[in-house]
């Protein structure tokens, strides 16, 4: 997908945000700064879900976790209200940081806006960019996270998990998931998933 003059700017000021990530991920024999290749894998899967994305939807998948490590899940209590409070406050810092170097690259505040509104995962299941983000989002966990968190979990935990990604992705979501090549071990939690309380 083809980015203009201005996106390419502000792209590049997301990967360099994202690019002084501390925490590093091996892929494809290489090492990247796991947020900033988790940035590329949105962009990727949302070429493939929806070649013809508007600006501000590609701009919102790039912009997913941006400086995510800056607010650590160890701050919080780990409980499930701990958990929660964590996930809220993150949406709030992505969409102010994101804006942020919007506005630095010269985006319209309409434009800000709207990037802020898919990032802070309003009117899922209403508005269709929201639900498109929302399916990216699980397609990117599904595809390269799941099998390394399916490892460090009890059959039952990963089918719960399973459950509520499930739901929260829209039938073509779920139709591409259905898609991606998994194990035998993921395979057969996915089923299971999918057999036991999705609908």
């Amino acid at each position: 997908m083809a980015l203009s003059g201005k996106m390419e700017e502000v792209f590049r000021l997301f990967d360099e945000a994202n690019g002084q990530d501390p925490n590093v991920e091996f892929y494809d024999g290489r090492e990247f700064p796991k947020e900033l290749l988790y940035a590329i894998r949105m962009t990727n899967t949302l070429n493939e879900y929806a070649p013809n994305a508007s600006e501000a939807l590609q701009l919102a998948a790039r912009s997913q976790h941006i400086c995510r490590w800056k607010i650590p899940r160890e701050d919080y209590e780990m409980d499930r209200v701990g958990y929660l409070k964590w996930r809220q406050d993150l949406k709030k810092f992505h969409a102010q940081k994101a804006s942020e170097l919007l506005q630095e690259a010269g985006y319209a505040q309409e434009v800000i806006d709207h990037v802020s509104f898919l990032l802070l995962k309003k009117q899922l299941k209403k508005n269709e960019e929201s639900q498109m983000l929302e399916d990216v989002v699980c397609l990117v966990f599904l595809r390269y996270y799941f099998e390394p968190f399916m490892s460090k979990h009890p059959d039952e935990k990963v089918v719960d998990i399973l459950q509520k990604t499930w739901r929260k992705m829209s039938i073509k979501g779920q139709e591409m998931a259905l898609e991606l090549s998994f194990s035998d071990r993921a395979g057969k939690l996915i089923k299971k998933a999918i057999a036991n309380g999705t609908e």
